[in-house]
């Protein structure tokens, strides 16, 4: 009886065996990659995070505008539209005004979510404002959502931020970051 097995058949079926066993091989791999990348991802958008947070309480004006993509679109309490520009000049006008200490803690990441070169990230920011002896802190609720450049780096293109009450001391005068 063995001896009426077609050669050809058990090559096929070899050769059949050895693609699912590659497949198998190549498509763990490529699903640990994509984990790999992932974490990467969420680990360089916290980084990114973190130093925007240390550049906005030494009024670093430069590095913090630097997280925003050129074409930032965001939406805030009393801003439907803004703009990278628009952002960066309401943060000039803050950093300047005399007497006004502004101090951002950094974010409460609660998730991100990671799609090729972009990512959603659900946090919550705590600002401490403080002016003439009066301060008062609050917290933001945010969605942002970033996008990898080419040459690797992930900003923020767009954004929702919304507290639930204003913050006192800047109510008093101040414009909101």
């Amino acid at each position: 009886m063995l001896s009426q097995i077609d050669p050809r058949a058990t090559r096929r079926r070899r050769s059949l065996c050895c693609a699912v066993a590659a497949l198998a091989l190549f498509g763990g791999a490529a699903q640990a990659a994509g984990a790999d990348d992932s974490s990467s991802a969420k680990a360089a958008i916290t980084d990114r995070l973190d130093r925007w947070t240390a550049a906005f309480n030494a009024k670093d004006l430069t590095a913090v505008c630097g997280l925003f993509a050129p074409d930032l679109s965001y939406t805030v309490d009393d801003i439907l539209n803004g703009s990278r520009d628009r952002l960066c000049a309401n943060l000039r006008a803050v950093f300047a005004r005399p007497g006004v200490e502004l101090r951002y803690d950094e974010p409460a990441i609660h998730e991100i979510l990671v799609s090729g070169e972009l990512a959603a990230v659900r946090l919550t920011w705590t600002l401490t404002a403080e002016r003439n002896g009066a301060r008062d802190t609050t917290t933001e609720e945010g969605m942002d959502v970033f996008r990898r450049a080419p040459d690797g780096v992930w900003s923020i293109a767009r954004y929702i931020a919304f507290s639930t009450r204003p913050n006192a001391v800047l109510s008093s005068g101040a414009s909101k970051p």
